[in-house]
């Protein structure tokens, strides 16, 4: 079955091309990318939709999310609001009501959230653990975010539980923890700041997991400078994430990592992509983290929304990316980029095509996963012209369409 969708005002594809199509046509055949090209050079297909004069990007790639959680952190933000610092205590909040909820509920609830994410445009997300902390609750949210999320990530370092020896818990995370998710995790992760995990312990965490065959990420640099950027470049992380506060070595760490990459091919060594959180940011009023100078250095730069209900409540990639244009001075082609091929660069899904389903994401190509999101608007420089409006008008996702 193949669907040609046509009277697309203007196609930012986000390829390794960077093209933009105007009065553009694409097919969809099955879950793929037939072909891309002039709406009047279109060929025919079983089915035609018209996009009636409406801009088509790449679904959005949510490459951090945190939506396995049961509660409520409303009292928490109200009090930030008020002028409370953010400290990394609050988890525990969510650590308690997440495991006084049941399979079915936290299934519900984490469901829900990634429905209201499609029906924003996002077409692809990942999601950790990190709100269980015991082997019994980091597996049990490990299965389930496996069975909602594309991609599941191992955050047994998200906080020590209180009441326990940090060098014990650390033991537990890399030992009996780690064996229970490994069946449902493609990556891990580690919460490397002050009052979460020291850099000692987060390098442990990080090197059992590489050795057990998973992919890493950080969470670091968050709330000030720190050893999150130099562990993430150390051990070859696929992304260090929140990065607010980068000195200039960290910068020049980051744009090392993809001084052997050569973006126009998508070939070379990939490096360690700078993930920035910027509606984490406003939430904590932590600075914007400096997406300006890691792009202008060579860093390859992804947005992702970090949905959670303390600091993030929010799954609005459109919002991450009028803010990424109205307040971190990316244009609106690069901070669209960063919310598409960016993520899926994150999460290793930039490549592919593959006869048996093995498919690039984040961005529109012959052979790439059909995820497009149609904008109610006929550019993608509406998305922060008119910040905060529903926009999304049609969502396709791996060829079915969502909305």
């Amino acid at each position: 079955m193949s669907t040609l969708i046509t009277n697309i005002a203007e196609l930012m594809t986000q390829d390794l091309e960077h093209r933009v199509l105007k009065d553009a046509a694409v097919v969809v055949e099955g879950e793929r990318i037939a072909w891309i090209g002039s709406a009047a050079s279109a060929p025919a297909a079983d089915d035609a939709v018209d996009a009636g004069g409406r801009a088509m990007l790449p679904g959005w790639v949510d490459s951090h999310t945190h939506l396995l959680f049961a509660g409520d952190r409303t009292a928490e933000f109200e009090a930030r609001m008020a002028g409370e610092s953010y400290s990394a205590g609050g988890i525990a909040v969510t650590v308690d009501a997440t495991r006084a909820t049941s399979d079915f509920d936290l299934t519900r609830l984490a469901l829900g959230r990634v429905a209201e994410a499609v029906s924003q445009g996002t077409t692809y997300l990942e999601t950790k653990t990190g709100y269980g902390l015991t082997v019994e609750e980091e597996a049990r949210s490990a299965r389930i975010a496996s069975t909602v999320a594309d991609q599941a990530t191992y955050l047994g370092a998200h906080l020590v539980p209180a009441g326990m020896d940090a060098g014990e818990y650390t033991d537990l995370v890399c030992g009996p923890m780690l064996a229970a998710v490994r069946p449902f995790v493609q990556w891990a992760d580690v919460f490397c700041e002050t009052g979460a995990f020291t850099e000692e312990q987060s390098r442990r965490v990080l090197a059992a997991c590489r050795d057990a065959g998973l992919g890493l990420r950080v969470h670091g640099n968050q709330l000030g400078e720190g050893p999150g950027v130099r562990l993430a470049v150390e051990l070859g992380a696929a992304s260090v994430d929140h990065v607010n506060h980068l000195s200039g070595a960290d910068v020049e760490a980051l744009a090392g990592t993809w001084s052997g990459w050569d973006a126009t091919s998508g070939t070379g060594e990939r490096g360690t992509v700078a993930t920035c959180l910027p509606a984490c940011d406003l939430s904590t009023r932590q600075p914007l983290a400096p997406a300006r100078a890691l792009l202008d250095t060579g860093v390859q730069v992804a947005l992702a929304s970090n949905c959670n209900p303390g600091t993030s409540y929010t799954s609005s990639m459109a919002y991450c990316v009028a803010t990424a244009v109205l307040q971190m001075r990316l244009s609106v082609h690069e901070a669209v980029r960063a919310a598409t091929y960016g993520g899926a660069l994150a999460l290793h899904k930039d490549q592919g095509a593959d006869a048996d389903g093995e498919r690039a994401v984040g961005s529109i190509a012959v052979g790439h996963r059909a995820d497009l999101h149609v904008l109610n608007a006929p550019s993608a420089t509406h998305l922060a012209y008119r910040p905060g409006m529903p926009l999304t008008y049609a969502v396709w996702r791996a060829g079915v369409r969502e909305r």
